[in-house]
């Protein structure tokens, strides 16, 4: 069974490669050694790769003197389309993700912006709750990265940027998100001293008392993208 998924999967490259030559649509001429060009792999396994998708019905292939014709089937087609499903399911059902850091103590930043009246009203409008006078601050292991990239390319909740008499204050990037029991968010400031592996949560509560935390213990984010 193992051996069948993995012959699957190697089919499956092929014939991505081909349909992106239309060979879904049309029949396309293409020789084995361009194939192998290709995928960059040698003549042989390339001429072998076509043979197996011929034997298990996945293309049809004509050779003649003037080349190789080749043209997806039906079960060729259907390979390729639940293969999309797979990825769509992937790609199209995230609505959350986890994220894990360990926290540590902040400068007081948070605590500052948090107070600023330019900002809580807007996050008591946008977020649903009056945060707590500070935030969580979570650092973030190495592994964790590609999910903290993911983060900064959503859109999130825009909480707009404001001017006072002294200075302007930019906007911030939030996102809903549960720690514990606990409705939050994370707040990804458009300016701010922390670098890009601290992550700094606010919520109604002070999460450090009701969660029990202190510095160096990790915890887990349920992120709502």
């Amino acid at each position: 069974m193992v051996c069948e998924k993995y012959l699957n999967l190697k089919m499956i490259e092929i014939l991505k490669l081909l349909a992106l030559m239309d060979a879904h649509k049309r029949v396309v001429k293409i020789s084995s050694k361009e194939l192998a060009d290709k995928i960059g792999q040698s003549f042989q396994t390339a001429a072998r790769k076509l043979k197996e998708l011929e034997e298990n019905g996945y293309i049809l292939r004509t050779i003649d003197k003037d080349g190789q014709y080749i043209v997806i089937t039906e079960n060729g087609e259907k390979l390729l389309y639940k293969e999309y499903l797979d990825y769509k399911k992937i790609f199209e059902s995230v609505e959350e993700i986890f994220i894990r850091g360990k926290v540590m103590s902040g400068i007081g930043e948070g605590r500052y912006y948090v107070s600023l009246d330019g900002y809580r009203k807007q996050f008591r409008e946008k977020l649903g709750f009056d945060p707590y006078p500070g935030t969580l601050n979570l650092k973030l292991p190495k592994e964790q990265a590609y999910l903290r990239r993911r983060i900064d390319e959503e859109d999130g909740i825009i909480i707009h940027g404001f001017k006072t008499e002294d200075r302007t204050f930019g906007e911030v990037k939030a996102f809903k998100c549960k720690i514990g029991d606990y409705e939050g968010a994370i707040v990804l400031p458009q300016r701010t001293h922390y670098p890009k592996d601290i992550l700094e949560v606010i919520a109604p509560v002070k999460l450090r008392d009701k969660l029990g935390l202190k510095d160096g213990d990790f915890v887990e984010v349920e992120v709502f993208l």
